[in-house]
């Protein structure tokens, strides 16, 4: 009878020990992720309580998607910044720069509480966009990045010939400084987004006329374009930067034209290179300035708050009026996207 009752006992200690094991193992499986969206910075400091019309890059994604998300910190992630989850679609502001922008995807990607093995990131943001072939509001599908720090770069005052570009190709830097998209995932994407009827304000149009006097091409409705970025740390500037980046894009062949200036694409694609999982990265990028100074302005009268020609009605036309139009038009693109990814579309 004891011995009995004694294998009865032990039965039942296996059976809720198998249990628990199981539960205890099931509750920590991976979370799944579908969709990655990766913003690089944002004007409130807490996402979840963002309120106003000025949006940061990703404000549109969050209030479409991360309503009463359950939220991650991420080792190792940037500073302030926590992980949104809610229904197979994740949030994370990398934050600004290249640096940030590669120790912050890799972190996430790096986190083993998540399933991103059949995850497609999305790389969201804002961008300059080059004269004579992009307008302010245009949405761009990134199918390559430059690093724009690579190779070797002079001060216009130090060139025997000062008309020329003041970049030189360094072919040893090449590796791991120009990427290319998957062509496949691009085409197929670009074909699904390339009809998204996008905005402008009237006050952009006006400055884009006032700027580019007589030029068609400024005066032109947004679009949904695809070509290549240059990814640089640093806000530059003028015609021998714009020269330099057209030089890039011819140097190294990219598929696609010279279309955007940024601070974080090519060192996001990298570490998603190093991830396995450069075939379902997709960035969009949307300009909210251009690659050369409008209106008259000068490097000073931009940014040296002390010069006499400093002009805050210029920044705030060229950028700041444009921005949450801008910021919305990516948004419609991206939304096309996530949805027909989440509905098993790729």
């Amino acid at each position: 009878m004891k011995r009995s009752i004694i294998t009865a006992l032990l039965g039942l200690i296996l059976a809720v020990t198998f249990c628990l094991t199981a539960c205890g193992s099931q509750s920590d499986a991976p979370i799944p992720i579908k969709v990655l969206i990766l913003p690089k910075f944002q004007v409130s400091s807490h996402e979840d309580k963002i309120s106003g019309d000025f949006p940061g890059e990703g404000q549109y994604y969050f209030k479409e998607y991360m309503k009463d998300a359950d939220t991650y910190k991420i080792p190792g992630g940037h500073e302030g910044s926590k992980m949104y989850v809610k229904d197979g679609i994740a949030y994370y502001v990398l934050g600004e720069g290249k640096i940030n922008a590669a120790l912050s995807t890799d972190a996430v990607l790096d986190d083993k509480r998540f399933d991103f093995s059949d995850a497609y990131i999305l790389s969201i943001g804002c961008a300059g966009s080059a004269r004579d072939t992009t307008v302010m509001g245009d949405v761009f599908l990134i199918t390559a990045a430059i690093d724009y720090d690579a190779g070797h770069h002079a001060d216009i005052r130090e060139m025997e010939n000062k008309d020329r570009e003041i970049w030189f190709h360094d072919e040893a830097l090449k590796k791991g400084r120009y990427l290319e998209m998957d062509h496949k995932l691009m085409d197929k994407v670009y074909g699904m987004i390339k009809d998204v009827p996008l905005k402008t304000t009237a006050k952009t149009r006006r400055y884009m006329s006032k700027s580019f006097k007589g030029a068609k091409w400024a005066l032109r409705d947004p679009k949904v374009l695809r070509g290549t970025t240059v990814t640089g740390d640093n806000y530059w500037k003028g015609k021998h930067d714009h020269d330099n980046a057209l030089l890039m894009v011819k140097t190294y062949r990219a598929p696609d034209p010279f279309v955007t200036t940024e601070m974080e694409d090519l060192a996001v694609a990298q570490a998603v290179k190093r991830a396995g999982m450069l075939d379902r990265l997709i960035t969009l990028r949307s300009s909210v300035n251009m690659d050369v100074f409008m209106n008259g302005n000068t490097p000073e009268s931009l940014w040296d708050p002390e010069h006499s020609k400093f002009n805050e009605e210029d920044r705030s036309e060229e950028t700041s009026d444009v921005f949450p139009t801008a910021m919305k038009n990516n948004f419609k693109a991206g939304k096309v996207i996530i949805d027909a990814i989440m509905k098993g579309k790729f």
